[in-house]
């Protein structure tokens, strides 16, 4: 069978050594692609993340009116037309597996004066765009066929006069504050969200990286108010873009969990609203030393150095969520080797991912004879204290993180670890098997 013939397994072996640099962050590349794109003039990208749903939005900005050229690896060029001057798609724009890149581009083409076809793979076809579609329907744009349930492929009508709203999310989601605020820089007037937990910045960093006027503050007990001004005069940037935290979490996990690692990861972002993963290894007995602190392309980013070490289960509150969403599968391998009980809270988004992260994590662990339940929105996994037996398959769902997990899992249970499918791990981390080998990790 062609899944079958796509398996993967891990095995454990020696420690992890070495000093890595995970690629890009996703996150940035697809944002300073799409800022590229609205801006008139060359903005140059440097350790751009090659992987299949960023070059995606690449290929949708190239359709949108920009030039889009590769300069060598990880270095990218993008020549602008500008805010209210991009040109219809020929075809429908396809975004493969990226809900970000679609939702991010659906902000763009609606407060456009344009119509385009949304579409993706099989599994982007089953996410949830309603909760994009509603506020760019009160900022003027309108949906003219779509699958039911707000799904893609969607038929977008944008406006060129996009009204000025003040949204509140229904959900913590950077993915739609983002798609609000990008269809509020061509409107005339002041765009304004504000979220009850406070998600992700990096649009709002970006935007006033690139010249736009955006104010953001405190709201509530845990919340943000972010307001934009319409209209502004972009200017191209060279942006740097560093390394990814939800692909750093791989190697940063398996370190950890694997007896005598001790290795490096280069270049990570250290945004607060990322590094939920990290204070959380930390809270449950990990030995992280964070190095060199420093910022770049606007982010500060730092080295860290890792090593293995016992951990001991914790209770994750439901407010960290927004800063660790696409990190909850590799940690709750890493609360299958500790000790004692580890309950992660508030995990509603997860159903809504790339697949049902809730219910495959939970499956994957029993194939890996780990205990766990779900009970409401919690993930409650029984540690096992670093005795993990693995010798299952995990089913992937065409899920690049759930794959990445499980093989992660393997390369420190008793027995080895397999995947149905890793095919799609080339959505976000091509080099994922050539890095974790470079460490000593064994794959079969």
């Amino acid at each position: 069978m062609e899944t079958l013939a796509a398996a993967l397994a891990t095995r454990a072996g020696g420690p992890l050594r070495g000093r890595v640099m995970p690629p890009g962050d996703k996150s940035i590349s697809h944002r300073a692609l799409i800022l590229g794109l609205l801006c008139v003039g060359e903005t140059k990208i440097v350790g751009l993340l090659e992987g299949d749903d960023v070059l995606h939005t690449a290929v949708a900005c190239a359709a949108l009116g920009a030039k889009v050229q590769r300069r060598g690896e990880g270095r990218w060029s993008v020549r602008g037309c500008g805010i209210g001057s991009l040109l219809a798609p020929r075809a429908p724009l396809d975004f493969g597996n990226s809900g970000t890149g679609m939702r991010l581009m659906m902000g763009v083409v609606g407060s456009h004066a344009i119509t385009a076809t949304f579409d993706g793979d099989a599994s982007l076809r089953k996410r949830p765009m309603q909760r994009i579609l509603d506020p760019l329907g009160s900022m003027g744009a309108e949906v003219l066929a779509q699958t039911p349930g707000g799904r893609c492929p969607i038929l977008l009508k944008g406006t060129s006069e996009p009204t000025p709203i003040v949204f509140s999310p229904p959900v913590a989601s950077a993915q739609i504050k983002s798609a609000v605020l990008l269809a509020g820089l061509n409107s005339p007037g002041r765009t304004t969200v504000i979220e009850a937990e406070a998600t992700r910045d990096h649009t709002e960093k970006m935007l006033k990286y690139f010249g736009a006027s955006i104010e953001t503050g405190p709201f509530a007990k845990h919340g943000q108010k972010i307001t934009l001004e319409g209209r502004p005069d972009l200017r191209p940037a060279r942006v740097i873009v560093p390394s990814d935290p939800s692909s750093a979490a791989f190697p940063l996990v398996a370190a950890t969990i694997v007896p005598r690692s001790d290795i490096v990861i280069e270049g990570m972002m250290m945004n607060p609203l990322r590094t939920g993963l990290l204070a959380t290894l930390l809270e449950m007995g990990a030995d992280i030393d964070i190095l060199d602190r420093r910022a770049e392309g606007g982010e500060e980013v730092a080295d860290l150095r890792v090593r293995a070490a016992a951990l001991k289960g914790v209770d994750v509150p439901a407010a960290r969520a927004p800063s660790m969403i696409d990190e909850y599968p590799i940690l709750a391998v890493a609360a299958a080797f500790a000790s004692g009980e580890m309950r992660m809270r508030g995990l509603a988004e997860l159903r809504v991912k790339e697949s049902d992260r809730l219910r495959a994590v939970a499956d994957g662990l029993r194939e890996a004879g780990a205990a766990s339940q779900i009970i409401g929105d919690d993930l409650i996994v029984e540690g096992r204290a670093g005795d993990v037996l693995g010798g299952g398959m995990a089913a992937t769902h065409l899920d690049h993180r759930i794959a990445m997990s499980f093989l992660c899992l393997g390369l420190a249970s008793r027995r080895p670890m397999a995947i149905d499918d890793s095919r799609m791990i080339a959505t976000s981390f091509p080099e994922f098997q050539a890095l974790m080998e470079q460490l000593g990790a064994r794959f079969q």
